[in-house]
Protein backbone atom coordinates (compact mmCIF):
# COMPACT_ATOMS: atom_id res chain seq x y z
CA UNK A 1 0.00 0.00 0.00
CA UNK A 2 1.12 3.06 -0.69
CA UNK A 3 1.55 5.66 1.75
CA UNK A 4 2.31 9.43 2.49
CA UNK A 5 5.96 9.20 4.44
CA UNK A 6 7.07 12.40 6.49
CA UNK A 7 10.40 13.59 7.86
CA UNK A 8 10.94 15.04 11.02
CA UNK A 9 10.76 18.96 11.41
CA UNK A 10 13.87 20.97 10.45
CA UNK A 11 14.61 22.89 13.33
CA UNK A 12 11.00 24.88 14.74
CA UNK A 13 9.50 24.46 11.55
CA UNK A 14 6.78 22.15 10.48
CA UNK A 15 8.30 21.12 6.91
CA UNK A 16 7.82 17.35 5.63
CA UNK A 17 9.89 15.30 3.54
CA UNK A 18 7.90 12.49 1.59
CA UNK A 19 9.10 9.22 1.34
CA UNK A 20 8.14 5.38 0.48
CA UNK A 21 8.85 2.10 1.03
CA UNK A 22 6.60 -0.66 2.26
CA UNK A 23 7.81 -1.72 5.73
CA UNK A 24 8.75 -5.43 5.14
CA UNK A 25 5.78 -7.41 7.05
CA UNK A 26 3.75 -4.43 7.57
CA UNK A 27 1.54 -3.24 4.33
CA UNK A 28 -1.31 -1.60 5.60
CA UNK A 29 0.62 0.94 8.11
CA UNK A 30 -2.02 4.29 8.09
CA UNK A 31 -0.41 7.12 5.29
CA UNK A 32 1.03 10.51 7.34
CA UNK A 33 3.37 9.11 9.96
CA UNK A 34 0.13 7.64 11.42
CA UNK A 35 -2.15 10.73 11.24
CA UNK A 36 -4.38 8.28 9.19
CA UNK A 37 -3.91 10.84 6.17
CA UNK A 38 -4.15 9.67 2.54
CA UNK A 39 -4.27 12.46 0.67
CA UNK A 40 -1.36 13.36 -2.04
CA UNK A 41 0.74 16.31 -2.72
CA UNK A 42 -1.22 19.46 -4.37
CA UNK A 43 -1.14 18.71 -8.09
CA UNK A 44 2.37 20.30 -9.64
CA UNK A 45 2.53 23.07 -11.87
CA UNK A 46 1.33 22.76 -14.93
CA UNK A 47 4.55 22.60 -17.61
CA UNK A 48 5.81 25.65 -19.60
CA UNK A 49 6.52 25.36 -23.51
CA UNK A 50 8.90 22.48 -24.13
CA UNK A 51 12.41 23.69 -25.29
CA UNK A 52 12.35 27.15 -23.99
CA UNK A 53 15.48 27.61 -21.69
CA UNK A 54 14.33 29.38 -18.18
CA UNK A 55 16.73 29.45 -14.91
CA UNK A 56 19.19 27.91 -16.57
CA UNK A 57 17.25 24.48 -16.85
CA UNK A 58 15.94 23.25 -20.13
CA UNK A 59 11.95 23.11 -19.87
CA UNK A 60 10.57 19.66 -19.88
CA UNK A 61 6.98 18.40 -19.78
CA UNK A 62 5.75 16.86 -17.21
CA UNK A 63 5.93 13.17 -17.40
CA UNK A 64 3.69 10.38 -16.43
CA UNK A 65 3.73 8.86 -13.51
CA UNK A 66 5.18 5.45 -13.31
CA UNK A 67 3.95 2.32 -11.86
CA UNK A 68 3.81 2.04 -7.47
CA UNK A 69 6.50 -0.58 -6.23
CA UNK A 70 7.40 -3.36 -9.16
CA UNK A 71 11.08 -3.28 -8.31
CA UNK A 72 13.70 -6.16 -7.41
CA UNK A 73 15.01 -6.12 -4.21
CA UNK A 74 18.82 -6.94 -4.54
CA UNK A 75 20.26 -10.19 -2.39
CA UNK A 76 23.37 -8.90 -2.22
CA UNK A 77 25.44 -5.86 -0.99
CA UNK A 78 27.58 -4.10 -3.15
CA UNK A 79 31.40 -5.30 -3.77
CA UNK A 80 33.33 -3.87 -0.83
CA UNK A 81 36.53 -3.34 -2.48
CA UNK A 82 34.95 -0.90 -5.63
CA UNK A 83 33.78 2.79 -5.31
CA UNK A 84 30.02 3.61 -6.24
CA UNK A 85 29.34 7.15 -7.81
CA UNK A 86 25.65 7.86 -9.26
CA UNK A 87 25.71 10.24 -12.28
CA UNK A 88 22.00 12.06 -12.54
CA UNK A 89 21.37 13.59 -15.31
CA UNK A 90 18.83 16.25 -15.28
CA UNK A 91 16.88 19.27 -17.66
CA UNK A 92 18.76 21.29 -15.18
CA UNK A 93 22.36 19.61 -15.65
CA UNK A 94 24.22 16.84 -14.62
CA UNK A 95 25.30 15.99 -10.75
CA UNK A 96 27.40 12.87 -9.26
CA UNK A 97 27.14 11.11 -6.19
CA UNK A 98 30.07 9.36 -4.17
CA UNK A 99 27.90 6.38 -2.68
CA UNK A 100 29.29 5.38 1.35
CA UNK A 101 28.84 2.48 1.24
CA UNK A 102 29.99 1.71 5.09
CA UNK A 103 27.45 4.05 6.09
CA UNK A 104 24.63 2.53 4.39
CA UNK A 105 25.17 -0.12 3.09
CA UNK A 106 21.84 -2.05 2.52
CA UNK A 107 20.54 1.25 1.31
CA UNK A 108 23.74 1.86 -1.25
CA UNK A 109 22.98 -1.04 -2.66
CA UNK A 110 19.37 -0.38 -2.86
CA UNK A 111 20.09 2.41 -4.88
CA UNK A 112 22.34 1.06 -7.12
CA UNK A 113 20.47 -1.38 -8.13
CA UNK A 114 17.05 1.05 -8.36
CA UNK A 115 19.39 2.78 -10.85
CA UNK A 116 20.31 -0.56 -12.93
CA UNK A 117 16.57 -0.97 -13.29
CA UNK A 118 15.97 2.63 -14.43
CA UNK A 119 13.20 2.97 -11.89
CA UNK A 120 14.59 6.44 -11.62
CA UNK A 121 14.84 6.88 -15.05
CA UNK A 122 11.89 9.45 -16.10
CA UNK A 123 10.66 10.49 -12.19
CA UNK A 124 10.94 14.06 -11.10
CA UNK A 125 11.98 16.41 -8.14
CA UNK A 126 8.55 16.22 -6.73
CA UNK A 127 9.78 18.72 -3.80
CA UNK A 128 11.81 21.60 -3.54
CA UNK A 129 12.22 23.76 -0.70
CA UNK A 130 14.74 26.27 -1.15
CA UNK A 131 17.45 26.51 1.60
CA UNK A 132 16.41 23.20 2.69
CA UNK A 133 15.99 20.18 0.56
CA UNK A 134 15.51 18.96 -3.07
CA UNK A 135 13.31 15.45 -3.26
CA UNK A 136 13.05 13.08 -5.62
CA UNK A 137 12.75 9.06 -6.02
CA UNK A 138 9.28 8.27 -6.26
CA UNK A 139 7.65 6.90 -9.48
CA UNK A 140 4.73 8.34 -9.18
CA UNK A 141 5.51 11.79 -8.94
CA UNK A 142 2.82 12.31 -5.51
CA UNK A 143 5.31 11.89 -2.64
CA UNK A 144 3.75 8.64 -1.91
CA UNK A 145 5.06 6.07 -4.05
CA UNK A 146 8.28 3.79 -3.70
CA UNK A 147 9.89 0.71 -4.75
CA UNK A 148 7.91 -2.17 -3.32
CA UNK A 149 10.04 -2.68 -0.20
CA UNK A 150 12.51 -0.97 2.30
CA UNK A 151 16.20 -1.32 3.75
CA UNK A 152 17.09 -0.07 7.11
CA UNK A 153 20.46 1.29 7.95
CA UNK A 154 20.57 3.30 11.50
CA UNK A 155 22.47 6.52 10.86
CA UNK A 156 25.18 6.67 13.32
CA UNK A 157 24.57 9.29 16.27
CA UNK A 158 26.88 12.12 14.91
CA UNK A 159 25.31 11.80 11.50
CA UNK A 160 25.27 15.37 10.13
CA UNK A 161 22.99 16.73 6.98
CA UNK A 162 24.93 19.71 5.46
CA UNK A 163 24.99 20.82 2.58
CA UNK A 164 25.44 18.16 -0.88
CA UNK A 165 24.50 15.14 1.75
CA UNK A 166 22.31 12.89 0.18
CA UNK A 167 19.86 10.42 2.59
CA UNK A 168 16.88 8.94 2.34
CA UNK A 169 13.35 10.25 3.60
CA UNK A 170 11.48 8.14 6.22
CA UNK A 171 7.66 8.89 8.07
CA UNK A 172 8.10 9.56 11.90
CA UNK A 173 7.29 6.24 12.80
CA UNK A 174 9.38 4.24 11.42
CA UNK A 175 13.11 2.83 12.25
CA UNK A 176 15.70 5.22 12.17
CA UNK A 177 17.62 4.44 8.94
CA UNK A 178 14.45 2.81 7.08
CA UNK A 179 14.50 3.77 3.31
CA UNK A 180 12.44 3.40 -0.04
CA UNK A 181 13.00 4.86 -2.97
CA UNK A 182 12.79 8.49 -2.04
CA UNK A 183 15.42 10.52 -1.78
CA UNK A 184 17.23 14.50 -0.87
CA UNK A 185 19.74 16.51 -1.26
CA UNK A 186 20.79 19.32 1.62
CA UNK A 187 20.77 22.30 -0.20
CA UNK A 188 21.60 24.46 2.77
CA UNK A 189 24.50 25.01 4.58
CA UNK A 190 22.86 22.46 7.68
CA UNK A 191 19.34 21.12 7.52
CA UNK A 192 19.52 20.66 11.23
CA UNK A 193 17.86 17.26 11.12
CA UNK A 194 18.57 14.50 13.70
CA UNK A 195 20.29 11.24 13.30
CA UNK A 196 17.11 9.12 12.06
CA UNK A 197 18.26 9.58 7.97
CA UNK A 198 20.41 7.10 6.44
CA UNK A 199 23.05 8.99 4.46
CA UNK A 200 24.24 7.35 1.13
CA UNK A 201 26.73 10.00 0.33
CA UNK A 202 27.18 13.45 -0.72
CA UNK A 203 27.26 15.12 -4.29
CA UNK A 204 31.35 15.66 -5.42
CA UNK A 205 30.03 17.44 -8.83
CA UNK A 206 27.51 19.44 -9.90
CA UNK A 207 26.65 21.47 -6.44
CA UNK A 208 25.76 24.11 -8.74
CA UNK A 209 23.45 21.78 -10.59
CA UNK A 210 21.83 21.15 -7.08
CA UNK A 211 21.39 24.72 -5.90
CA UNK A 212 19.95 25.51 -9.47
CA UNK A 213 17.49 22.74 -9.14
CA UNK A 214 17.28 24.02 -5.09
CA UNK A 215 16.12 27.41 -6.41
CA UNK A 216 12.57 25.96 -8.00
CA UNK A 217 10.84 25.62 -5.16
CA UNK A 218 7.77 27.49 -4.57
CA UNK A 219 5.49 28.73 -1.13
CA UNK A 220 3.78 25.41 -1.29
CA UNK A 221 7.45 23.57 -1.67
CA UNK A 222 6.09 22.50 -5.04
CA UNK A 223 8.21 22.76 -7.63
CA UNK A 224 8.04 26.16 -10.12
CA UNK A 225 9.59 24.16 -12.84
CA UNK A 226 9.16 20.42 -13.76
CA UNK A 227 13.03 19.16 -12.67
CA UNK A 228 12.92 15.24 -14.70
CA UNK A 229 15.27 12.90 -13.48
CA UNK A 230 16.21 11.98 -16.85
CA UNK A 231 19.10 8.97 -16.47
CA UNK A 232 21.26 7.79 -13.67
CA UNK A 233 23.90 5.93 -14.74
CA UNK A 234 25.95 3.65 -12.29
CA UNK A 235 30.08 3.80 -12.32
CA UNK A 236 31.92 1.38 -9.96
CA UNK A 237 35.82 1.31 -9.43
Amino acid sequence: MSRRLLLLPLALLVLALSSCGDDEGDDSASAGGGTGSTETAPAAPPPAEAGAPAGGCRQVEQPQPKPDGGAEKPKEKLAPGKAYRLTFKTNCGDFTVDLDQQAAPKTAASVVSLAEQDFYDGTIFHRIVPGFVIQGGDPTGTGMGGPGYSTVDKPPADASYTKGVVAMAKTATEAPGTSGSQFYVVTGEDAGLPPEYAVIGSVKEGLDVVEKIGALGGPTEMPTQTVVIEDVAVQAS
